[in-house]
């Protein structure tokens, strides 16, 4: 059972989104010719910073750590509620997220009741999410709540501290 809690909680810590066929439905809408930065940075800063997490959470849910990595400071911090030392440092996540996903099938992430906030270069956004996957077989369950701290960096708002913890029933 601490396995599989540390595995959800950092998986989850990640973030999580809507599903990604959402995402894909909402990608074969845009126009091929139109770049799609240039949607997120016409948007309010709530809305990009919005979109990020979608996209992020887009690519923890299907493993693509590259895809991931466009989110995320290489000096981020990770703290989730499997009470582990937090994790410092984009290669050492990488590392603890490969590793606890393993085994896992099926995953399903939702996110919702997102907010966000921001402060002239520093943002930070709250929201509540739903985890669903198989592990061995059988379906493992659990939602908790996030909150992502975000630094603007030239034109890209990076996430530099991510705090995920797991409500038990």
């Amino acid at each position: 059972m601490r396995k599989l809690t540390a595995l959800v909680c950092l998986v989850l810590s990640a973030g999580l989104s809507v599903s990604a066929n959402a995402q894909s439905k909402q990608k074969q809408k845009k126009q091929k010719n139109q770049p799609e930065t240039a949607d997120v940075v016409s948007l309010s800063i709530p809305d990009q910073i919005d979109h990020n997490i979608g996209e992020m959470l887009g690519a923890w849910q299907v493993g693509d750590v590259e895809a991931m990595h466009k989110f995320y400071a290489d000096n981020a911090t990770w703290v989730s509620g499997a009470y582990g030392p937090p994790i410092v440092g984009w290669q050492n996540y990488v590392q603890q997220y490969t590793a606890e996903r393993n085994g896992f099938t099926g995953i399903q992430l939702i996110r919702k009741n997102t907010n966000v906030f921001h402060f002239e270069n520093t943002a930070w956004a709250c929201y509540q999410w739903e985890f669903e996957g198989l592990s061995g077989g059988k379906t493992v369950a659990a939602r908790g709540q996030t909150t992502l701290v975000f630094i603007k960096m030239g034109d890209r708002w990076l996430i530099v501290h991510n705090h995920t913890s797991e409500i038990y029933p």
